[in-house]
């Protein structure tokens, strides 16, 4: 599951590219996270998934965007100190497919997980998980061997 074309992770496969997260560090004040996404919203960039973290100086906040490429340049733009790592986002389908199905398949494929969040989901569909490991590659072809779907960038961009 390779592409030359993706240089975040190196994760592709035939139907796309490996899903890009944008982690934003905001000044922690009241109205700093909602500035941020009306901001992505005035370019038509919708938030899919979002993780907050919060410290008393600065807030880091994962972002899963429908467009990662303009949100990085906008921020680039703005002056928005922000980086742009590969994860890989999964479908929890049912009981074969569920979190501790996919907890047990990264734990045999000795794959160490550095965090996990759950996507902003659409009625109807099943729940979306994000992970973020030490080696992306092995993360997505273990889940992809157990059947699980692992979704591309052009699947979460509407």
């Amino acid at each position: 599951m390779t592409d030359e074309g993706d240089t975040v992770t190196g994760l592709a496969t035939p139907s796309g590219s490996s899903v890009r997260q944008l982690s934003v560090f905001l000044v922690n004040r009241v109205g700093a996270l909602m500035s941020l996404v009306k901001l992505l919203r005035e370019y038509a960039i919708e938030v899919v998934g979002l993780s907050v973290q919060d410290s008393s100086e600065l807030t880091l906040v994962r972002l899963i965007v429908s467009d990662p490429e303009t949100a990085s340049t906008l921020f680039i733009e703005k002056g928005i100190p922000h980086a742009v790592v590969g994860v890989v986002v999964i479908e929890l389908a049912g009981e074969d497919h569920d979190l501790s199905r996919c907890l047990a398949v990264l734990l045999a494929a000795e794959v160490n997980i550095h965090f996990l969040y759950p996507l902003i989901t659409r009625p109807g569909r099943y729940p979306l998980l994000t992970i973020q490991c030490d080696d992306g590659g092995i993360c997505a072809d273990a889940l992809h061997a157990a059947g699980f779907h692992v979704l591309m960038q052009e699947e979460l961009s509407r």
